[in-house]
C-alpha cells in the first residue's frame, strides 16, 4: 500500500508543470503568423532584386568561363 501510495505522488509531481516556456499571448495566433510571412516574402523579394542586379552588372559578365583541364585524363 505504502509503494502504491509513492508512485502515485511521483506520478502526480511528474505530471504537474509546464512542457516548455511561456508563449506571449501577440506571438500567438494568425495575425502574427500572416506578419512574418509577409515579412519573409519581402525579404526574399529583395534577395531576388539583389541577384537580378548582380547578374545584370556588365563588370562581372564573362566571369565564367569554361577552361580546358590543366593535364587531361586519357591523353598521351
Amino acid at each position: 500500500m505504502r509503494c502504491l501510495g509513492i508512485l502515485l505522488a511521483a506520478g502526480l509531481l511528474v505530471s504537474c508543470g509546464v512542457v516548455g516556456a511561456p508563449v506571449a499571448p501577440e506571438n500567438v495566433g494568425v495575425a502574427p503568423t500572416i506578419d512574418r510571412q509577409k515579412k519573409r516574402e519581402a525579404l526574399d523579394a529583395q534577395q531576388r532584386e539583389a541577384a537580378e542586379m548582380a547578374e545584370s552588372d556588365p563588370a562581372l559578365q564573362g566571369q565564367d568561363v569554361n577552361l580546358p583541364p590543366l593535364r587531361p585524363v586519357g591523353t598521351r
